[in-house]
């Protein structure tokens, strides 16, 4: 095996130099940029081949289809004549790729859990509000409280009834819950599940070393992920391209400027990440982007218009390759007068005339020279793939996916326990332990009620006293009659003597 080349091969200019992107300046990002059918696509499967060749791993998205051309060897008597004006000898020979696809169907499904991706970037896969964005990371926040594993979109849901349940409990210590946004967010992901977002969600979940492997013979790995039913929802596509670019930079260590790129990132359809972004993500996207370099790691944007791209992301950008743009509008014009302006000027050529006069597999090239700065902008024919230009059949797909070094790993969805299984069984115990206290409590008051209706208990009877008898004996008679004669003699003589005594006065 030959040594490996300081520079990627990108073409030649009109005037007859080779224009090369070097590898050791190749992680300072770069932009590929041009209207649709000018050739944004070739320039992205050149490049991806070159960095391959060169031991550099690669992930790409397929938005067209057209893209999985790269794992079947190409034609090289269609491009003989090309590549000979360019000194170049075309060897007709595939990549090592590796198909990738979130719905499991055109790739090896690729998952991440709930827990990974996080809150901010679900609230933008489900389009969310800023408070109901609060409250869903007010979930996240019990969810680790608690212990409980978020996993798949059942577990989400299942932690956001039990957050609606225990509103009132969980808003006294992180603030108010509102039933409304969970409401919200329920829907929420309900659309996210019919668009098919059910399948990213789960384990096992992708680990990056699957991504950045090299072949046999050295090359490295093109990760290919097929996007052309992931395009129909732009915001889960964009939301996982930016969770997959934040995991490299969270996961790999610092190694500061290497010979060449540990892993090298396309971003296809680039507007779709900065279309309606809140302040926070553009902030994410930047702060990832200025720093993931230090990384070994090469992010490349590829749009239709460099004007898609914030300015402080777009400033990042040292490697840029822009073909034809089209200004037929005052907006068109602007885009094309700020394209033309991020050049480094050619006396040569007006930039702003010659972006608008391009041909079909032509391009403006201004890559970073040995001291990191940008060179001369060049107007420059791109030089044809060694590999197949348009897509690949399903038979020829399907034994590349046959021979994948990882085939069988991710292809069968894993459920262990999790929050909705946890929740599930509290609330069943819950349940559970209301019912025999019920029963319990009916059992007593039963108890209860039958004791007060049941018949007094028999007392023995005492024997009754004799009465006394009301009659009364001769002797006591004649007694009380004598006492009757007495009494009224008595008072007759002391009233007689009293009232004798009154008349003498």
């Amino acid at each position: 095996m030959t040594d490996a080349p300081a520079a990627l091969f990108l073409g030649q200019s009109f005037e007859g130099a080779a224009e090369n992107l070097l590898f050791k300046r190749a992680n300072r990002h770069g932009v590929v940029a041009g209207a649709t059918g000018t050739g944004k696509t070739v320039t992205l499967q050149i490049m991806a081949q070159g960095f391959s060749d060169a031991g550099v791993p690669v992930f790409c998205a397929d938005v067209k289809g057209d893209l999985s051309g790269i794992s079947q060897a190409g034609n090289v008597e269609k491009f003989a004549e090309r590549a000979g004006k360019m000194g170049l000898s075309l060897t007709g020979k595939a990549a090592p790729v590796v198909f990738w696809d979130l719905y499991g169907v055109k790739g090896h499904p690729i998952r991440a859990t709930v827990s990974d991706v996080g809150p901010t970037l679900l609230a933008r896969m489900l389009e969310l509000n800023d408070v109901q964005e609060g409250v869903l990371t007010v979930a996240f926040h019990v969810a680790d409280k608690e212990g409980l594993l978020l996993l798949d979109l059942e577990d989400l849901r299942a932690l956001l009834a039990y957050v609606g349940e225990n509103a009132q409990t969980i808003g006294r210590e992180v603030g108010n819950v509102s039933p409304t946004s969970i409401a919200a967010i329920q829907r929420a992901l309900l659309q996210l599940e019919q668009q098919g977002g059910t399948a990213f969600f789960g384990e096992p979940a992708l680990r990056l070393e699957d991504m950045m492997r090299t072949s046999l013979d050295g090359r490295g790995q093109v990760n290919v992920l097929d996007s052309t039913r992931l395009m129909n929802s732009p915001r889960l596509y964009a939301a996982f391209l930016l969770w997959l670019l934040s995991e490299l930079f969270e996961q790999l260590p610092e190694i500061g400027d290497p010979e060449k790129p540990r892993l090298v990132f396309f971003f296809d359809e680039a507007h779709l990440l900065f279309n309606d972004a809140p302040k926070g993500l553009l902030e994410k996207v930047e702060q990832v982007v200025r720093l993931i370099r230090s990384k070994g790691v090469g992010v490349y944007f590829v749009t239709q218009n460099p004007a898609d791209i914030p300015d402080t992301v777009l400033a990042q950008l040292g490697n840029r390759v822009q073909h034809a743009l089209r200004a037929y509008t005052p907006a068109e014009q602007k885009g094309l007068r700020a394209a033309a302006q991020s050049f480094r000027t050619n006396p040569g050529f007006d930039t702003a005339e010659a972006i608008q006069g391009l041909g079909v597999g032509e391009a403006l090239v201004s890559t970073l020279d040995d001291k990191g700065a940008p060179t001369v902008v060049a107007q420059t024919r791109i030089r044809p793939p060694d590999s197949r230009l348009g897509p690949a059949t399903d038979a020829e797909r399907a034994a590349v996916m046959a021979a994948s070094p990882v085939r069988g790993t991710y292809d069968t969805a894993v459920n262990r326990e999790s929050a909705e299984e946890v929740l599930k069984a509290r609330r069943a115990q819950a349940e559970r332990i209301e019912a025999e206290t019920a029963a319990a409590s009916a059992q007593a008051k039963a108890a209860e009620k039958a004791a007060r209706s049941a018949p007094a208990p028999a007392r023995e009877r005492a024997a009754p006293r004799p009465r006394a008898s009301s009659r009364q004996t001769p002797m006591e008679a004649l007694t009380k009659s004598v006492l009757r004669t007495a009494g009224s003699t008595i008072t007759r003589e002391l009233l007689r003597g009293v009232l004798g005594s009154l008349k003498r006065r």
